[in-house]
């Protein structure tokens, strides 16, 4: 390991360093912990259909063995329904999301809120509708709702929530203890009041994920960056999280076939020597 990496190792900013599982898809989750023991990562964000994969049982004691954090679990969501029942069965989906970010130990679950069914007006009101009914049965069992702005070019099949202002504008409506929001530096940094909106956010963040937007962007879905890749200033992000209030975990979530193609250990390695400049802005 890098001489830079092995001296960033222990201080309070790699403490807050977690590796989202996608950035190293190829690794179950007990793979994926591992390799953060390894390499000194002290979280990870999971996804839900890896946990199911191995079950929950096996994947939360993988991360109490190994000592390490969930900092998130994803994901919930997907809202706008065709018809009451189909819209019933997305809430008892959600519930039990919630549930399952219980058993691993997390309090946040992330929203990818969902694309258009029918209309963009019904869609986004059917967003506000299940946070409304979900809020409540996650801050019961100590959970938070982490609303995820996404990209505009998701808005069709991913998310009719794509700026930061509009997920405060839903979160806000709810306890700050139920209803959080993601700051995630790929879906925002193209908004010129993205910086703005965070320090409005404040203690509404309830996750910090970061990726680098690759120019030109290889692929729609898996072109994702590491740190320090692309063109995002992500440091400006960190400082500006930081600022309002957050010191919570800094997911590196990646989406990218070529990055999934390498070792995971190499990958971590990577983000850890990046993590310095890329996302603390060290030396700059």
């Amino acid at each position: 390991m890098p001489t830079q990496v092995t001296s960033m190792l222990g201080s309070p900013d790699a403490e807050r360093i977690s590796l989202n599982q996608r950035t190293t898809a190829r690794w179950s989750v007990p793979e994926a912990v591992d390799g953060c023991r390894r390499a000194g990562v002290r979280w990870i964000g999971l996804w839900r259909e890896d946990v199911a994969a191995v079950g929950i049982e096996t994947a939360r004691q993988a991360v109490d063995a190994a000592g390490i954090g969930v900092s998130s679990l994803c994901r919930g969501g997907f809202f706008p329904a065709a018809g009451p029942a189909a819209f019933d069965a997305r809430l008892a989906d959600n519930r039990s999301a919630i549930d399952e970010a219980v058993a691993l130990g997390t309090d946040v679950l992330v929203l990818v809120c969902g694309g258009i069914v029918g209309d963009l007006t019904t869609s986004r009101q059917q967003v506000a509708d299940a946070i409304g009914a979900l809020a409540p049965y996650a801050g019961e069992r100590g959970v938070r709702l982490a609303i995820e702005p996404m990209h505009p070019m998701y808005c069709a099949d991913r998310s009719v929530i794509v700026t930061l202002r509009q997920a405060l504008d839903l979160a806000e409506q709810h306890p700050v203890e139920q209803v959080g929001v993601v700051v995630d530096t790929f879906h925002l940094w193209w908004d010129p009041e993205a910086l703005t909106q965070v320090a409005r956010a404040g203690a509404r963040i309830a996750s910090y994920q970061v990726c680098d937007w690759l120019d030109p962007l290889p692929d729609l879905l898996l072109g994702r960056g590491l740190p320090g890749d692309g063109v995002i200033d992500i440091a400006a992000f960190t400082d500006a999280v930081d600022a309002a209030g957050y010191r919570g975990p800094i997911e590196v979530e990646v989406f990218n076939a070529d990055v999934w193609e390498r070792r995971g250990d190499d990958v971590v390695a990577d983000v850890l020597a990046a993590w310095p400049v890329a996302v603390l802005g060290r030396d700059r």
